[in-house]
């Protein structure tokens, strides 16, 4: 009788992600524990069984979940397909190691001394700022320190440490926030303004602290304090809603409110128009903000905190008697500052805020929502402005291409077919991303006489945005940037989408 061969030994192949878009592999899963301790594999990284479609991410794989960086300035390990892609390790702050030190962690090798915390730090934000980075987080997991930042809207892992360093970095940065570093079990904010780059640009700091089951996390949302680049016409606006814009800005009464999911460039928009005022009608300006993002030379501002001495509802309710031109409400939270908002406009004053909507038509509804009167409505809003921000592609490795039929259909233009639009690749200019920086996309809405008597006997959002049809939507003001090949059309689709 024929014997029985023994089954194959289960595959030892594993493949990987980055976030570069490349998938990498197959290789043992003792070469990515190798990598995952010298910080090229992350715990968020993707990795799947070479048997398997099914990605999970490393830090649910037995054997790559009790990773740890190794501080060390040993020689550099072999060149992985991470390094080969821009990912290379670098001297994070180290103080100089001991002789005979070692990068591989089951080598018994003599201690190195602890890292240089200000230089490591300094170092952190000094990769943030040359990668344009609007935010840089720092987490506690159960064993490590993962450091993550954000670039054009996407979040990327820049670096792992070991979990004895997260009380050093939290406390460094804690100190130049100005917090209270023996709170640790409470919510803290704070800000700093540091030099950073080969000119020694000042960037304003803000910095929240927030307590987790494995420790506090920290993020630092990095905020330019030369705002020279901050006016109308850096926002990627057309032509015909910058003159739009520029009109309502330049009107002595009325609510102006911008709408759009946070991190969609609010709050820019709001302090390029107010320089835009500010240069060409000059008067008294005062803002309520939480916190204050940008310093404007002409504007007093006012920042609001958790004491009983600069509360919200306090300043709004007193800043009128400051006799101002123009006010700034930096958000509209609930019906009080709303009701505010509208008393003030009322009065003869310019109001700017900012709510959270999907759409410019949502601005109105969801205004009615909150208990203002459709006359009051009616009778002070002037624009409400949507927008959402796009991640602008690469000029020197952009990839042209035909929009097919199906395309075209999808973004509401048939006659575009056959147009050329453009798909991201990926260059030594842009890091490996395919893109480089963000402009926005706006759909505006001005409430002239005819809208105005359609919100006064009542209206749902379908109705005015049927009325506002003609005006260009935030899809359209997309498809306009995408036939130009400044944005993709994922990008615009999942930006536009309703």
């Amino acid at each position: 009788m024929a014997e029985t061969p023994d089954p194959p030994a289960p595959s030892d192949q594993w493949f990987f992600e980055i976030g570069d878009g490349n998938t990498y592999g197959p290789f043992p899963l003792k070469k990515l524990q190798k990598w995952a301790a010298v910080g090229n594999l992350m715990p968020t990284h993707r990795v799947r069984h070479a048997d398997s479609s099914e990605w999970t991410i490393a830090a649910y794989v037995p054997g790559l979940e009790l990773t740890t960086t190794v501080l060390s300035e040993a020689s550099d390990p072999p060149q992985t397909p991470a390094q080969k892609t821009g990912k290379r390790s670098r001297g994070w702050g180290h103080k100089k190691s001991v002789a005979g030190t070692t990068s591989d962690p089951t080598d018994s090798a003599p201690p190195v001394e602890p890292p240089d915390i200000v230089a490591l730090c300094d170092e952190l934000l000094t990769i943030a700022f040359d990668r344009q980075a609007s935010d840089l987080h720092l987490d506690a997991e159960e064993n490590i320190v993962l450091v993550q930042m954000r670039v054009d809207g996407q979040l990327e892992t820049l670096r792992k440490f070991p979990k004895n360093l997260h009380a050093l970095l939290i406390g460094r940065f804690k100190v130049l926030a100005n917090m209270d570093i023996a709170e640790r079990r409470a919510p803290q904010d704070g800000q700093f303004v540091y030099l950073l780059g080969p000119d020694q640009k000042k960037v304003s700091i803000r910095a929240a602290c927030l307590p987790t089951t494995h420790g506090e996390r920290l993020t630092l949302r990095l905020l330019a304090v030369e705002t020279a680049e901050l006016t109308l016409t850096h926002l990627g606006l057309t032509k015909e809603n910058l003159q739009l814009l520029t009109q309502f800005v330049g009107h002595r009464q009325g609510l102006i409110l911008l709408t759009g999911p946070t991190g969609s460039g609010k709050s820019t928009t709001l302090y390029a128009a107010l320089r835009h005022r500010l240069a060409h009608q000059p008067g008294r300006i005062i803002t309520v903000e939480d916190p204050v993002e940008f310093d404007i030379v002409g504007v007093a501002q006012t920042e609001v905190d958790s004491t009983d001495r600069v509360q919200f509802a306090t300043v709004l309710r007193n800043i009128l008697r400051s006799d101002p031109d123009v006010v700034m409400i930096g958000e509209i939270r609930d019906a009080d500052s709303m009701d505010l908002a509208i008393k003030s406009a009322l009065t003869g004053h310019l109001v700017f805020s900012s709510l959270h909507t999907n759409s410019a038509a949502g601005v109105i509804t969801r205004l009615i929502d909150m208990g203002i009167a459709p006359y009051q409505v009616a009778a002070t809003l002037r624009l409400c402005v949507a927008q959402r921000l796009l991640r602008l592609l690469c000029p020197h490795c952009r990839q042209p291409r035909q929009l097919s039929p199906a395309e075209a259909e999808m973004i509401g233009q048939p006659a575009a077919a056959g147009a050329t639009v453009y798909d991201p690749v990926g260059c030594t200019e842009c890091r490996g991303r395919g893109y480089q920086g963000r402009t926005g996309v706006f759909e505006l809405l001005p409430v002239d006489e005819p809208l105005a008597r359609t919100i006064m006997r009542g209206c749902d959002e379908n109705e005015i945005a049927r009325q506002a049809r003609d005006l260009p939507s935030l899809r359209q003001d997309g498809v306009h940037k995408l036939l130009a090949g400044q944005v993709s059309l994922p990008d615009l689709l999942a930006a536009t989408a309703e």
